[in-house]
Protein backbone atom coordinates (compact mmCIF):
# COMPACT_ATOMS: atom_id res chain seq x y z
CA UNK A 1 0.00 0.00 0.00
CA UNK A 2 1.20 3.52 -0.76
CA UNK A 3 -1.81 5.49 0.42
CA UNK A 4 -1.37 9.22 0.91
CA UNK A 5 -3.91 9.12 3.75
CA UNK A 6 -5.70 6.32 5.57
CA UNK A 7 -8.90 6.81 7.57
CA UNK A 8 -10.36 4.16 9.89
CA UNK A 9 -14.11 4.21 9.29
CA UNK A 10 -17.05 2.44 10.90
CA UNK A 11 -20.14 2.40 8.70
CA UNK A 12 -23.35 2.87 10.62
CA UNK A 13 -26.94 3.97 10.15
CA UNK A 14 -29.61 5.26 12.53
CA UNK A 15 -33.13 4.20 11.52
CA UNK A 16 -32.00 4.16 7.88
CA UNK A 17 -29.90 7.35 7.80
CA UNK A 18 -26.21 6.87 7.04
CA UNK A 19 -23.72 8.07 9.65
CA UNK A 20 -20.14 6.95 9.03
CA UNK A 21 -17.90 7.34 12.07
CA UNK A 22 -14.22 8.14 11.46
CA UNK A 23 -12.33 6.77 14.44
CA UNK A 24 -8.73 7.22 13.26
CA UNK A 25 -6.43 8.81 10.71
CA UNK A 26 -7.50 12.45 10.99
CA UNK A 27 -4.75 13.53 13.39
CA UNK A 28 -4.83 16.63 15.58
CA UNK A 29 -7.58 19.20 15.05
CA UNK A 30 -6.90 22.52 16.82
CA UNK A 31 -9.59 24.17 18.92
CA UNK A 32 -10.77 24.46 22.50
CA UNK A 33 -14.37 23.40 21.81
CA UNK A 34 -15.94 21.10 19.24
CA UNK A 35 -17.36 24.17 17.55
CA UNK A 36 -13.81 25.54 17.27
CA UNK A 37 -12.70 22.21 15.80
CA UNK A 38 -15.65 22.27 13.41
CA UNK A 39 -14.55 25.71 12.17
CA UNK A 40 -10.95 24.53 11.72
CA UNK A 41 -12.06 21.44 9.80
CA UNK A 42 -14.27 23.54 7.53
CA UNK A 43 -11.63 26.19 6.86
CA UNK A 44 -8.43 24.12 6.77
CA UNK A 45 -9.24 20.39 6.48
CA UNK A 46 -12.32 20.27 4.26
CA UNK A 47 -10.57 17.75 2.00
CA UNK A 48 -11.52 15.06 4.54
CA UNK A 49 -15.25 15.75 4.16
CA UNK A 50 -14.97 15.76 0.37
CA UNK A 51 -12.86 12.59 0.34
CA UNK A 52 -15.37 10.68 2.46
CA UNK A 53 -18.71 12.05 1.24
CA UNK A 54 -18.25 13.00 -2.41
CA UNK A 55 -18.12 10.46 -5.22
CA UNK A 56 -16.54 8.05 -6.04
CA UNK A 57 -16.12 7.07 -2.35
CA UNK A 58 -19.33 8.62 -1.02
CA UNK A 59 -22.84 9.49 -2.14
CA UNK A 60 -25.36 12.29 -1.64
CA UNK A 61 -27.16 10.38 1.15
CA UNK A 62 -23.98 9.78 3.18
CA UNK A 63 -23.02 11.62 6.38
CA UNK A 64 -19.88 11.28 8.47
CA UNK A 65 -18.57 12.09 11.92
CA UNK A 66 -15.04 12.57 13.20
CA UNK A 67 -14.56 11.32 16.76
CA UNK A 68 -12.16 13.57 18.69
CA UNK A 69 -11.02 13.98 22.30
CA UNK A 70 -12.92 16.70 24.15
CA UNK A 71 -11.44 19.41 26.35
CA UNK A 72 -14.70 19.61 28.28
CA UNK A 73 -14.13 17.89 31.67
CA UNK A 74 -17.74 16.68 31.65
CA UNK A 75 -17.46 15.00 28.23
CA UNK A 76 -16.52 11.37 27.57
CA UNK A 77 -15.73 12.16 23.92
CA UNK A 78 -16.36 14.75 21.24
CA UNK A 79 -17.39 14.60 17.60
CA UNK A 80 -17.76 16.87 14.57
CA UNK A 81 -20.51 16.17 12.02
CA UNK A 82 -19.80 16.28 8.29
CA UNK A 83 -22.60 16.50 5.74
CA UNK A 84 -22.60 16.95 1.99
CA UNK A 85 -22.95 20.74 2.00
CA UNK A 86 -22.24 21.84 5.58
CA UNK A 87 -20.89 21.11 9.05
CA UNK A 88 -24.06 21.08 11.20
CA UNK A 89 -23.89 22.14 14.81
CA UNK A 90 -25.92 19.07 15.73
CA UNK A 91 -27.49 15.93 14.25
CA UNK A 92 -29.58 13.42 16.15
CA UNK A 93 -29.11 10.45 13.81
CA UNK A 94 -25.35 11.06 13.66
CA UNK A 95 -25.20 11.26 17.46
CA UNK A 96 -26.93 7.87 17.66
CA UNK A 97 -24.34 6.43 15.27
CA UNK A 98 -21.43 7.94 17.21
CA UNK A 99 -22.69 6.63 20.57
CA UNK A 100 -23.31 3.16 19.13
CA UNK A 101 -19.87 2.97 17.51
CA UNK A 102 -18.08 4.21 20.64
CA UNK A 103 -19.68 1.50 22.76
CA UNK A 104 -19.92 -1.45 20.36
CA UNK A 105 -16.30 -1.13 19.18
CA UNK A 106 -14.99 -0.74 22.74
CA UNK A 107 -13.64 2.80 22.38
CA UNK A 108 -15.65 3.60 25.50
CA UNK A 109 -16.73 0.93 28.03
CA UNK A 110 -20.26 -0.46 27.76
CA UNK A 111 -22.20 -1.06 30.96
CA UNK A 112 -25.33 -3.19 30.69
CA UNK A 113 -28.22 -2.55 30.89
CA UNK A 114 -27.65 1.26 30.78
CA UNK A 115 -24.61 3.28 29.73
CA UNK A 116 -24.71 7.03 30.30
CA UNK A 117 -22.51 9.21 28.10
CA UNK A 118 -21.77 12.90 27.80
CA UNK A 119 -20.74 13.73 24.25
CA UNK A 120 -19.58 17.15 23.13
CA UNK A 121 -21.05 18.17 19.78
CA UNK A 122 -20.39 21.52 18.07
CA UNK A 123 -23.76 22.63 19.49
CA UNK A 124 -22.66 21.83 23.05
CA UNK A 125 -22.83 18.96 25.52
CA UNK A 126 -25.29 16.18 24.63
CA UNK A 127 -26.39 13.79 27.39
CA UNK A 128 -26.94 10.30 26.00
CA UNK A 129 -28.60 7.28 27.60
CA UNK A 130 -27.85 3.99 25.86
CA UNK A 131 -29.80 0.81 26.55
CA UNK A 132 -27.45 -2.14 26.06
CA UNK A 133 -27.90 -5.91 25.94
CA UNK A 134 -25.45 -8.68 24.98
CA UNK A 135 -22.91 -6.18 23.66
CA UNK A 136 -25.50 -4.39 21.47
CA UNK A 137 -26.80 -0.84 21.90
CA UNK A 138 -30.56 -1.34 21.53
CA UNK A 139 -31.61 2.30 22.04
CA UNK A 140 -29.94 5.71 22.13
CA UNK A 141 -31.81 8.52 23.87
CA UNK A 142 -30.18 11.93 23.53
CA UNK A 143 -31.09 15.19 25.21
CA UNK A 144 -30.51 17.86 22.60
CA UNK A 145 -29.59 21.50 23.05
CA UNK A 146 -32.69 23.74 23.23
CA UNK A 147 -34.97 24.15 20.21
CA UNK A 148 -37.03 27.27 19.46
CA UNK A 149 -39.11 29.07 16.83
CA UNK A 150 -37.67 32.06 14.96
CA UNK A 151 -40.85 32.76 12.98
CA UNK A 152 -44.43 31.47 13.21
CA UNK A 153 -46.98 31.40 10.38
CA UNK A 154 -44.99 33.53 7.94
CA UNK A 155 -45.74 33.60 4.22
CA UNK A 156 -43.01 33.51 1.61
CA UNK A 157 -43.19 33.63 -2.17
CA UNK A 158 -41.91 30.43 -3.79
CA UNK A 159 -41.27 29.99 -7.50
CA UNK A 160 -43.99 27.80 -8.99
CA UNK A 161 -45.94 27.61 -5.74
CA UNK A 162 -46.93 31.19 -4.98
CA UNK A 163 -47.44 32.10 -1.33
CA UNK A 164 -46.42 29.34 1.10
CA UNK A 165 -46.88 29.43 4.87
CA UNK A 166 -43.74 28.46 6.80
CA UNK A 167 -42.49 28.22 10.35
CA UNK A 168 -38.75 28.77 10.84
CA UNK A 169 -37.47 26.64 13.71
CA UNK A 170 -34.06 25.77 15.16
CA UNK A 171 -33.50 22.25 16.48
CA UNK A 172 -29.72 21.98 16.05
CA UNK A 173 -30.13 22.92 12.39
CA UNK A 174 -32.59 25.56 11.15
CA UNK A 175 -35.68 24.42 9.23
CA UNK A 176 -38.28 25.94 6.97
CA UNK A 177 -41.26 23.86 8.13
CA UNK A 178 -44.28 23.45 5.87
CA UNK A 179 -47.61 21.59 5.82
CA UNK A 180 -47.16 18.60 3.51
CA UNK A 181 -50.89 18.14 2.83
CA UNK A 182 -51.34 21.80 1.90
CA UNK A 183 -48.74 21.27 -0.83
CA UNK A 184 -50.31 18.01 -2.02
CA UNK A 185 -47.86 15.55 -0.43
CA UNK A 186 -48.64 12.40 1.57
CA UNK A 187 -44.89 11.88 2.30
CA UNK A 188 -44.78 8.57 0.44
CA UNK A 189 -41.56 7.01 -0.92
CA UNK A 190 -42.63 7.55 -4.53
CA UNK A 191 -42.84 11.31 -3.85
CA UNK A 192 -39.20 11.58 -2.76
CA UNK A 193 -37.81 13.24 -5.87
CA UNK A 194 -40.59 15.82 -6.06
CA UNK A 195 -40.32 16.51 -2.32
CA UNK A 196 -36.63 17.28 -2.85
CA UNK A 197 -37.25 19.62 -5.78
CA UNK A 198 -40.03 21.52 -4.01
CA UNK A 199 -38.18 21.49 -0.69
CA UNK A 200 -35.11 23.11 -2.19
CA UNK A 201 -37.21 25.87 -3.76
CA UNK A 202 -38.87 26.54 -0.40
CA UNK A 203 -35.53 26.61 1.41
CA UNK A 204 -33.95 29.04 -1.05
CA UNK A 205 -36.99 31.34 -0.85
CA UNK A 206 -36.94 31.26 2.96
CA UNK A 207 -33.22 32.11 3.04
CA UNK A 208 -33.82 35.10 0.75
CA UNK A 209 -36.92 36.42 2.51
CA UNK A 210 -36.45 35.69 6.23
CA UNK A 211 -33.39 36.75 8.22
CA UNK A 212 -32.10 34.26 10.77
CA UNK A 213 -29.22 34.54 13.25
CA UNK A 214 -28.68 32.27 16.23
CA UNK A 215 -28.84 34.49 19.34
CA UNK A 216 -25.96 32.79 21.16
CA UNK A 217 -23.69 31.79 18.28
CA UNK A 218 -24.07 33.79 15.04
CA UNK A 219 -21.62 31.39 13.33
CA UNK A 220 -24.24 28.61 13.39
CA UNK A 221 -25.61 28.35 9.83
CA UNK A 222 -29.03 29.82 9.06
CA UNK A 223 -31.86 28.06 7.21
CA UNK A 224 -30.38 24.97 5.54
CA UNK A 225 -33.23 22.42 5.35
CA UNK A 226 -36.94 22.10 4.63
CA UNK A 227 -39.22 19.90 6.74
CA UNK A 228 -42.53 18.64 5.34
CA UNK A 229 -44.98 17.90 8.15
CA UNK A 230 -47.90 15.50 7.88
CA UNK A 231 -50.90 15.96 10.22
CA UNK A 232 -50.68 15.09 13.90
CA UNK A 233 -52.76 12.12 15.01
CA UNK A 234 -53.29 10.26 18.26
CA UNK A 235 -53.06 6.47 18.56
CA UNK A 236 -53.28 4.58 21.85
CA UNK A 237 -52.62 7.76 23.80
CA UNK A 238 -49.52 8.69 21.76
CA UNK A 239 -49.09 11.62 19.43
CA UNK A 240 -47.80 10.48 16.03
CA UNK A 241 -46.90 12.34 12.86
CA UNK A 242 -45.01 11.66 9.66
CA UNK A 243 -42.36 13.98 8.27
CA UNK A 244 -39.74 14.33 5.58
CA UNK A 245 -36.66 16.51 5.94
CA UNK A 246 -35.06 17.58 2.66
CA UNK A 247 -31.32 17.88 3.24
CA UNK A 248 -29.28 20.08 0.91
CA UNK A 249 -28.33 19.82 -1.90
CA UNK A 250 -31.66 17.98 -2.28
CA UNK A 251 -32.30 14.52 -0.87
CA UNK A 252 -34.61 13.01 1.75
CA UNK A 253 -33.44 12.15 5.24
CA UNK A 254 -34.02 8.42 5.54
CA UNK A 255 -34.63 8.65 9.31
CA UNK A 256 -37.21 10.80 11.13
CA UNK A 257 -34.31 13.30 11.63
CA UNK A 258 -33.20 14.12 15.17
CA UNK A 259 -32.81 17.88 14.78
CA UNK A 260 -35.95 17.95 12.63
CA UNK A 261 -37.80 16.11 15.40
CA UNK A 262 -36.43 18.62 17.93
CA UNK A 263 -37.70 21.45 15.76
CA UNK A 264 -41.12 19.75 15.46
CA UNK A 265 -41.31 19.48 19.27
CA UNK A 266 -40.56 23.20 19.62
CA UNK A 267 -43.26 24.07 17.07
CA UNK A 268 -45.85 21.69 18.57
CA UNK A 269 -45.25 23.20 22.01
CA UNK A 270 -45.54 26.74 20.64
CA UNK A 271 -48.86 25.68 19.04
CA UNK A 272 -50.10 24.29 22.36
CA UNK A 273 -50.28 20.73 20.97
CA UNK A 274 -47.80 18.96 23.25
CA UNK A 275 -46.83 19.24 26.92
CA UNK A 276 -43.50 18.43 28.57
CA UNK A 277 -43.17 14.71 29.23
CA UNK A 278 -45.76 13.70 26.64
CA UNK A 279 -44.61 11.10 24.10
CA UNK A 280 -44.43 12.06 20.44
CA UNK A 281 -43.59 9.44 17.79
CA UNK A 282 -42.06 10.89 14.63
CA UNK A 283 -42.13 8.79 11.45
CA UNK A 284 -39.84 9.11 8.43
CA UNK A 285 -40.59 8.73 4.73
CA UNK A 286 -39.17 5.18 5.02
CA UNK A 287 -41.47 4.32 7.96
CA UNK A 288 -38.77 4.31 10.65
CA UNK A 289 -39.53 6.03 13.96
CA UNK A 290 -37.98 8.17 16.69
CA UNK A 291 -39.61 8.45 20.11
CA UNK A 292 -39.54 12.07 21.25
CA UNK A 293 -40.48 14.16 24.26
CA UNK A 294 -39.84 17.53 25.88
CA UNK A 295 -37.55 17.22 28.90
CA UNK A 296 -37.96 20.83 30.01
CA UNK A 297 -38.62 24.44 29.08
CA UNK A 298 -36.05 27.20 28.86
CA UNK A 299 -35.10 30.32 26.90
CA UNK A 300 -32.47 30.99 24.25
CA UNK A 301 -31.86 34.72 24.03
CA UNK A 302 -35.28 36.28 23.36
CA UNK A 303 -36.89 32.98 22.31
CA UNK A 304 -38.97 30.58 24.41
CA UNK A 305 -37.43 27.13 23.94
CA UNK A 306 -37.90 23.45 24.72
CA UNK A 307 -35.30 20.88 25.72
CA UNK A 308 -35.91 17.98 23.30
CA UNK A 309 -35.18 14.31 23.96
CA UNK A 310 -34.99 11.97 20.96
CA UNK A 311 -34.61 8.17 21.03
CA UNK A 312 -33.83 5.68 18.26
CA UNK A 313 -31.46 2.86 17.35
CA UNK A 314 -28.35 2.58 15.19
CA UNK A 315 -26.64 -0.39 13.57
CA UNK A 316 -23.02 -0.91 12.52
CA UNK A 317 -22.80 -2.22 8.95
CA UNK A 318 -19.06 -2.39 8.33
CA UNK A 319 -15.54 -1.56 9.43
CA UNK A 320 -12.85 -0.62 6.94
CA UNK A 321 -9.94 1.64 6.06
CA UNK A 322 -10.48 4.30 3.43
CA UNK A 323 -7.32 5.22 1.56
CA UNK A 324 -6.23 7.85 -0.93
CA UNK A 325 -3.78 6.70 -3.58
CA UNK A 326 -1.47 9.60 -4.54
CA UNK A 327 -2.28 9.02 -8.23
CA UNK A 328 -6.07 9.03 -7.70
CA UNK A 329 -7.47 11.74 -10.01
CA UNK A 330 -10.33 12.50 -7.59
CA UNK A 331 -8.73 13.35 -4.22
CA UNK A 332 -11.52 15.84 -3.47
CA UNK A 333 -14.24 13.77 -5.14
CA UNK A 334 -16.92 15.11 -7.44
CA UNK A 335 -20.69 15.57 -7.65
CA UNK A 336 -23.11 15.18 -10.55
CA UNK A 337 -26.55 16.74 -10.85
CA UNK A 338 -28.20 13.42 -11.75
CA UNK A 339 -28.32 12.48 -8.07
CA UNK A 340 -26.99 15.62 -6.28
CA UNK A 341 -29.49 17.90 -8.12
CA UNK A 342 -26.61 20.39 -8.51
CA UNK A 343 -22.83 20.27 -8.55
CA UNK A 344 -21.56 21.13 -5.06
Amino acid sequence: MRFKQVLSVVDCHAEGESGKVIVGGVGQVPGKTMFDKRVHLENHMDHIRKLVLFEPRGAVWHNANIVLPSNNPEADMGYVILETTEYPAMSGSNTMCVATVLLETGILPMHEPITQLNLESPAGLIKVRCECKDGKVTSVRLVNQPAFCYYRDRHIEVTGLGSVKVDIVYGGMTYAMVDANALGFAIAPDEARELCEVGQRIKHAAVEQLEVEHPLNPAIPGITNTEFMAPLRRENGQLIARNCVVVSPGRCDRSPCGTGSSARLALLHAQGLIAPGETFVHESITGSRFTCSIDGLTEVGPYAAVVPAIAGQAWITGLYQMGLDPTDPYPAGFTLSDTWMATV
